[in-house]
C-alpha cells in the first residue's frame, strides 16, 4: 500500500496537498493543516515562549531572594515586648509626611518586622512606600518603595515587571500576552499531531526512542516531552491570560457576568456621632478574636468605611478570611472566610497562586521551573527540526515548511466549525486572532510567489513527504528527501 493509499497528503508539483474526494477521512486534511499551523506559531511564537520561561524562572525564586537581599529590613532580633500598630505606624509616618496610610502588616513572628504601607501622591498605580519597623524598639529597619498586593520588595518588582512587559510598558505587555495567548494553541496542536502519529510500540509515544543521529531522533524527544509537559503548559497559558491587558479584559467581564469575581466582606458603616477612632490595634485584635490569625493587613477606614482586617497568607492552606470592625465602637461587622468563597472564586485564587510558585511553596517553584526548561527544550528541538529539514542539495539555508493547502481537503463538515470557532477565539483573544491572520496572510503569500515561479531555493522547495509532515511512516522517504543529514 502506498503512503497515499494511507491517507498521507498527496503533494502537487508546487509543494501544495491536493484535493481528495469527498469521502476521504477528515484527520489526514486535518493533520496537514495542524502540522502548519504548529509550524508557524512555533518559528515565530517561539522566541517571545522562551522570553517568559525565562524570566518566569527568575521571578519564581524571588522570595527566597527578598529574603537574601533584604534581611535586615524583613528580620529583626526576637524581643518579649511589642509597641502596638499604632505607635509604629506613627514612628513610621514621621519619615514619610507626605504619605497616606494604606495598610499595616504586623510581623506574623517575633523576628519579622512590621509593614507600614503608604501611598505618596504622584505615585504611580499598584506602587507603595513601605517603612519596616522593629516591633519591638521601634527601631526603624529601612524603606523601599514596593508594588503590588503582595508588597513586592524592588527586586521581586524589577523582576516581575521584568517577566510581565519587558520594562516597555503597555507596550511590552503585548510580548507575554502574544505568548499566553499562543501557548496553549501550539501545545493542543502538537499533542494532536503526536497522539495521531502511527507508531509500532506505544511506549514510543511517552519515552523518547534511540535512534541515529538526525530529525527522527529529536521529533522523539520533541513528542515525548511536549505530551508529559502539556497539562503544566496549558495551565501556564490559561492563567497567564487572567493578567493579560486584552485578554484579561475580556476574562474579567466573563467572571463579572458569570458571577465568578471574588467576594469582599461589608464594610460600609452607618454615620455615628462622633466617637473616638478605635485605632489599628484594637482593630486587630478585635479580627484575632473571630479567627484572624497572622499574616494579616489592617486597613484604616476611610469615610463612611470600616476598618478591614485581611489574612494575606497565599501558600497552602491559604489564609484569605477577612473581617471588618467599626472604627469607633470596635464591633466585628462582617467577617467573609475563604471557605464561603464560590469555587471559581477559590479556583482562580489557587491558580493565581500556583502560577507565581507561592502555593505549595519551595515544590510549587520546582515544579514551574521544571516546567518553564520543558519549554525552553521543547522550542530549541522546534527549531532544531526545521534546520534539519533543510534540503541537503541546493544551496538552501532553512528547512521546509510543511505542505500547503491542506484546508483545501479538509471536508466542509470539519472545516466550517474550525473557522467559526477560530474566528470567535481570534476575537477574544486579540494577539491570537491578529497573527493569525499574519499567518494566512503569509501562507498567502508564498503561495503568490510559488505560482508565479519566484521561489527558486526557498524553504519549502521540494516535495513533501510523509517523513518531511511527520507523517505515518517515515521509513519510505529516503535521506534527501527527509532534508536529513546522512
Amino acid at each position: 500500500m502506498t503512503i497515499a493509499e494511507r491517507g498521507t497528503p498527496r503533494a502537487s508539483p508546487d509543494g501544495t496537498s491536493t484535493r481528495r474526494g469527498p469521502d476521504e477521512p477528515a484527520w489526514p486534511a486535518l493533520r496537514a493543516l495542524l502540522l502548519r499551523l504548529h509550524f508557524y506559531a512555533g518559528v515565530l511564537i517561539g522566541p517571545f515562549l522562551v522570553v517568559a520561561a525565562v524570566t518566569g524562572i527568575a521571578y519564581v525564586f524571588t522570595p527566597q531572594l527578598e529574603r537574601a537581599v533584604y534581611d535586615h529590613e524583613l528580620r529583626v532580633p526576637a524581643g518579649d515586648t511589642s509597641l502596638s500598630l499604632d505607635e509604629q505606624a506613627g514612628i513610621a509616618a514621621a519619615l514619610v509626611p507626605d504619605g497616606r496610610l494604606t495598610g499595616v502588616r504586623p510581623g506574623p513572628t517575633p523576628t519579622d518586622s512590621t509593614q507600614v504601607i503608604f501611598k505618596l501622591p504622584e505615585q504611580r498605580e499598584s506602587y507603595y512606600q513601605t517603612v519596616f519597623v522593629d516591633p519591638h524598639t521601634g527601631e526603624v529597619r529601612g524603606q523601599h518603595e514596593t508594588y503590588g498586593s503582595g508588597q513586592a520588595l524592588p527586586l521581586r518588582g524589577w523582576i516581575d515587571t521584568l517577566h510581565r512587559d519587558l520594562h516597555l510598558g503597555e507596550f511590552g505587555r503585548l510580548y507575554s500576552e502574544l505568548a499566553a495567548s499562543w501557548l496553549w494553541v501550539v501545545v493542543l496542536a502538537g499533542l494532536a499531531l503526536w497522539i495521531g502519529r502511527r507508531r509500532k510500540r506505544k511506549r514510543e509515544l511517552v519515552l523518547p526512542q534511540p535512534a541515529p543521529a538526525g530529525r527522527r531522533r529529536t521529533l522523539s524527544w520533541h513528542g515525548a516531552l511536549g505530551l508529559w509537559a502539556a497539562a503544566g503548559l496549558l495551565f501556564l497559558s490559561a492563567t497567564g491570560l487572567t493578567w493579560s491587558a486584552h485578554a484579561g479584559a475580556t476574562i474579567g467581564e466573563v467572571r463579572t457576568a458569570l458571577d465568578w469575581t471574588t467576594p469582599a466582606v461589608t464594610s460600609a458603616i452607618t454615620t455615628t456621632g462622633g466617637g473616638r477612632d478605635i485605632g489599628l490595634q484594637a482593630a486587630r485584635d478585635a479580627a484575632l478574636a473571630v479567627g484572624l490569625t497572622d499574616p494579616v493587613e489592617v486597613r484604616p477606614p476611610a469615610e463612611g468605611k470600616a476598618y478591614v482586617v485581611q489574612q494575606v497568607q497565599r501558600s497552602w492552606p491559604e489564609k484569605q478570611d477577612s473581617a471588618a470592625i467599626h472604627p469607633v465602637t470596635g464591633e466585628v461587622l462582617d467577617v467573609l472566610r475563604f471557605a464561603d468563597y464560590p469555587l471559581a472564586a477559590k479556583l482562580t485564587r489557587w491558580g493565581i497562586d500556583a502560577h507565581m510558585g507561592l502555593l505549595f511553596g519551595l515544590p510549587n517553584q520546582l515544579v514551574l521551573t521544571a516546567l518553564a526548561l520543558a519549554l525552553i527544550a521543547l522550542v530549541c528541538w522546534g527549531y532544531r527540526m526545521w534546520w534539519q529539514r533543510r534540503p541537503t542539495r541546493g544551496g538552501a539555508r532553512f528547512g521546509r515548511a510543511p505542505a500547503r493547502g491542506g484546508w483545501r481537503r479538509t471536508p466542509g463538515r470539519v472545516l466550517a466549525p474550525l473557522v467559526v470557532a477560530a474566528a470567535v477565539v481570534g476575537y477574544y483573544l486579540p494577539l491570537l486572532g491578529v497573527p493569525l491572520l499574519g499567518f494566512l496572510a503569509l501562507d498567502v503569500a508564498l503561495g503568490a510567489r510559488r505560482g508565479n515561479g519566484q521561489e527558486g531555493t526557498h524553504a519549502e522547495a521540494g516535495p513533501v513527504t510523509a517523513a518531511d509532515d511527520g507523517g505515518q511512516d517515515e521509513g519510505t522517504a529516503t535521506t534527501e528527501e527527509q532534508g536529513v543529514p546522512a
